[in-house]
């Protein structure tokens, strides 16, 4: 069975390989063809930090988030640096929900 695949920066990618996950730790600029990369393997689960969530263009992030698999989860790096979007507040935005 595949692994689930980490995509993100090296000290959270260091967390990650010890909890058993393949991690890839590709330049800014090379993130969209290893998150392509990553869907073609077909694992159960690929995580990709926040940091590099926004280094796609938000159509291909959008597109990837929605597929029916392999699941995608954004999560925040070990610093802390770039938190992950509030999804309860873009769902309740999306379908029109104030709180």
């Amino acid at each position: 069975m595949a692994r689930s695949i980490f995509i993100g920066d090296e000290v959270t990618a260091a967390g990650f390989r010890l909890a058993g996950l393949e991690v890839r730790v590709p330049a800014p600029e090379e993130t969209a063809a290893t998150l392509q990369a990553a869907q073609a393997a077909h694992p159960p689960l690929i995580l990709l930090t926040a940091e590099f969530a926004a280094y796609l263009d938000p159509a291909t992030l959008e597109e990837a988030l929605t597929a029916l698999g392999p699941a995608l989860h954004l999560v925040t790096d070990a610093g802390g640096r770039v938190a992950v979007p509030d999804l309860a507040a873009t769902v309740r935005a999306r379908v029109g929900v104030s709180q």
